[in-house]
């Protein structure tokens, strides 16, 4: 409703208006759109919703045998509930609770901000114009993704990141592929910064003012800001403590069985501010099903995690990247596949971006990150090979379809099996071997 389902739809709009308007690169008429109509742009993401929507309805839960209420939710006691909605107040007893109420966006502290008239990811979607203008407050995924889509569509966007580099749990010079590409697109970074103040402009827009590291003052204008600045965990009005269940401004603390300390009660989702994706909440939905239903011991294994940053070039990671295995002290190495090399990137235009490994010291797999087109599927395959313990020879010797961008994933791992069949100690055991046959080195 406010996340994944709508921003793709819109990234998509901006893309495919994108490519009208620099269809010459692929050797095509130069064609000037006509300006985009935000509400025709929004009625699409309306009907995409509207398709979705009866798997997620209370009519289909219902159809499973489950009951389904709508109210506000508080505990008044560890078994005891009570749902207050404008029809109706009762109270809900169970042995057991699941708690997945997700999160907010968050509103940081900055002086004028709450006074001024922002957006979120919870109005982004449904605006009546394309405004002229936009800053974006923060540098993470959901900030670039619609930073680039807006742009793409004819806003002018400048983006304000406190720290010095853009999707900050990436690796810079991954995070650095995304950004010099929106760069080129128009988009303009304010990074290693501090927002001093945000002041509205009547029938203006906003104005928001900002000191870099180096102590130099800046005033950006837009019409509109957005803000994406992290998220807040939807406890509020749960009233934990009634429970006992122990939680703190980022979420309620778990352990790998989804239990909080109140072992009955579970939370799942963004509201334990673990990992917030959608993919993440559905896996830890099946824990708490096997343990809350099944009695069964199960944990949560983050190891091979799959995220993907869905900006034009697509950023996915799985595993540790180098800047992870340099805060956990491990002795690593990096083998880069560049998508210059791939014939299908070539043809398509999009020879930009890179497959990087991340290795240990035994040259085993600790992670894989693609900054490239169609990363997001591309890190499909590797989601399997990791998680399934598939061997790297069996993907270097898998037979993939030309042309194809996952030809990319059997270059890399082909390149990491030559490296090791011909390392010097096998050269030295085949001079050995060659030279006790009476063949010579």
């Amino acid at each position: 409703h406010h996340g994944c389902v709508p921003s793709k739809t819109l990234i998509k709009s901006a893309r495919v208006y994108h490519q009208m308007r620099t269809a010459e690169r692929w050797g095509l008429p130069q064609h000037a759109p006509a300006p985009v109509d935000f509400r025709a742009v929004a009625e699409h993401i309306r009907a995409v919703q509207e398709r979705i929507q009866p798997h997620d309805s209370p009519e289909r839960f219902r159809s499973l045998g489950a009951e389904v209420a709508f109210g506000e939710a508080s505990f008044v006691d560890e078994h005891t509930i009570r749902i207050h909605s404008s029809t109706e107040r009762r109270l809900v007893s169970a042995r057991q609770f699941v708690i997945a109420t997700g999160s907010s966006p968050a509103l940081p502290p900055i002086p004028g901000l709450a006074e001024a008239d922002v957006l979120t990811n919870l109005q982004i979607f449904t605006l009546e114009r394309l405004p002229s203008s936009m800053v974006v407050l923060g540098g993470g995924p959901i900030a670039m993704e619609m930073a680039q889509a807006f742009q793409r569509l004819g806003t002018q966007v400048t983006v304000v990141q406190r720290s010095g580099q853009i999707l900050s749990r990436e690796d810079k010079d991954m995070a650095d592929l995304v950004q010099e590409a929106m760069e080129r697109e128009g988009v303009r970074f304010l990074l290693d910064t501090t927002i001093r103040e945000v002041r509205t402009i009547p029938n203006s827009g906003v104005e928001v003012d900002v000191v870099t590291r180096n102590g130099m003052d800046t005033t950006v204008t837009a019409e509109r800001v957005l803000v994406a600045m992290g998220r807040t965990p939807n406890v509020a009005s749960l009233h934990l403590s009634q429970a006992g269940v122990h939680h703190s401004p980022k979420g309620i603390a778990v352990d790998a069985r989804m239990r909080t300390n109140r072992t009955h009660i579970f939370a799942c989702g963004d509201v334990t501010g673990q990992y917030q994706f959608t993919h993440a909440a559905g896996y830890e939905g099946g824990i708490v099903i096997a343990n809350a239903v099944f009695g069964l011991p199960r944990k949560a294994d983050y190891t091979w995690l799959p995220w993907v940053t869905y900006t034009d070039p697509e950023l996915a990671s799985i595993g540790l990247n180098e800047q992870a295995a340099l805060l956990k002290g491990i002795a690593h190495t990096v083998h880069v596949e560049r998508f210059s090399g791939n014939d299908r990137a070539l043809a398509e235009g999009e020879a930009e971006g890179c497959l990087k490994m991340v290795l240990d010291a035994k040259k085993r797999i600790l992670g894989v990150q693609i900054a490239g087109p169609h990363a997001g599927e591309l890190i499909n395959e590797w989601v399997a090979v990791l998680g399934g313990g598939v061997r790297l020879s069996t993907l270097a010797g898998a037979v993939h379809p030309y042309p194809t961008l996952g030809e990319i994933s059997k270059r890399a791992a082909g390149s990491l099996v030559g490296e090791r069949l011909f390392s010097d100690g096998v050269r030295r055991i085949l001079r050995l071997v060659y030279g006790y046959r009476g063949t010579g080195s």
